[in-house]
């Protein structure tokens, strides 16, 4: 099949060139609340996944995440299936929070939802209520925390009354503070490791839907793998938490950890740091991204600067503690690859066997 015409992230309705000055600003704003308490700010962790403050015998971190735009695939994917795909969302929805609040030090302790409505009809529907609310049951014991509560408004006029924006928030503790993680551990020589992701997570679906409209079957697409387009879409993202906290207890000297998400790989150099992140071996490619490829018509390049290809999240460690790290994983039934090392030079990520660079400037989130 020829590409109709090509489908960016951009054209497809999402271009974070927009997005991130307004990070920037609100970051900067921020900075200035810092005098309104006493609480004991750790200024370095804006610009990171998680918010970070001190207490008396811990560090604490918050999060607000969301799911995205993953629920519509679902939504979509039922009306061929008759399955809401509810429960694989709350997981998405979990992990994309809890993820974010680990790569601090942080151990996830309670988790809020966020489900708003375009109509409270919306809430009416008793099966996806019930997949909804016992998947984000079953993704906080997963993660290993408490549901402590949350909101459900209905918001006529701001949502489309057929849908729903799936979020929440989260709290932890990093204890003790020596696993707080903000990257000025990094070294040069350090390793940088990959773990699998499950597949697209939860970046990128803006644009994977873009593709199900060009697509003669949508999302019945069959993929080389006799999986359908729609259903592998909606794989549920790994949670990653258990993972974290055994290598911690393990005694891994984690020097920094990155969960890839937006921005795709340029995640990797997101530490606030001027190093260079030389990749020297890619994972396995899972078909999911490789159809994406071939029906959007994007370059290598741009697909590994929106999506996880494979790699759900990085953890940058000393090269003689690698081995036991990937054991770890291993008990964790996930795959990792030790991919590259951290260099000293310009703040960039070389792929090099794509022969790719992303510079500094291309991922501007401070």
């Amino acid at each position: 099949m020829e590409v109709k015409s090509k489908i960016t992230y951009s054209s497809s309705g999402v271009n974070y060139e927009d997005v991130d000055p307004l990070k920037k600003l609100a970051q900067n704003l921020a900075k200035t609340t810092s005098q309104n308490s006493t609480l004991q700010v750790v200024e370095e962790s804006r610009g990171e996944s998680a918010f970070v403050w001190e207490e008396d015998n811990c560090y604490r971190a918050f999060v607000i995440e969301g799911l995205g735009t993953k629920n519509l695939i679902a939504d979509e994917v039922r009306k061929i299936t008759g399955k809401t795909y509810y429960g694989s969302l709350a997981q998405d929805t979990v992990a994309m929070i809890v993820n974010d609040l680990v790569v601090v030090g942080a151990k996830p302790q309670v988790v809020n939802a966020y489900f708003a409505a375009g109509s409270s009809d919306w809430f009416a529907d008793d099966k996806r209520a019930k997949d909804l609310t016992e998947g984000w049951a079953n993704a906080c014991k997963l993660a290993g925390v408490v549901w402590g509560g949350g909101e459900s408004p209905a918001l006529n006029g701001i949502i489309d009354p057929h849908t729903a924006d799936l979020a929440g928030s989260a709290i932890g503790i990093i204890e003790p503070k020596e696993r707080l993680t903000l990257g000025d551990k990094l070294q040069p020589g350090d390793a940088i490791l990959l773990i699998e992701s499950s597949g697209i997570h939860s970046n990128g679906l803006t644009l994977a839907r873009g593709i199900a409209k060009d697509l003669p079957e949508g999302y019945s697409t069959k993929l080389p793998d006799g999986t359908t387009f729609g259903e592998t879409l909606l794989t549920s993202t790994n949670i990653y938490v258990s993972l974290v906290t055994d290598l911690f207890d393990a005694g891994i000297d984690i020097r920094y950890m990155i969960n890839i998400t937006g921005h795709g790989w340029r995640k990797l150099m997101r530490a606030n740091r001027n190093f260079t992140y030389l990749i020297t071996q890619i994972p396995p490619i899972p078909p999911i991204f490789n159809f994406i490829q071939k029906h959007s018509g994007n370059s290598d390049e741009q697909m590994y600067s929106i999506f996880n290809m494979g790699a759900g999240f990085a953890i940058y460690l000393p090269e003689d503690q690698v081995k036991k790290a990937q054991s770890i994983v291993k008990k964790h039934n996930l795959k990792s690859w030790n991919v590259g090392v951290v260099q000293n030079g310009e703040r960039k990520v070389i792929i090099k066997s794509k022969n790719i660079t992303f510079a500094g400037e291309t991922l501007n989130l401070r």
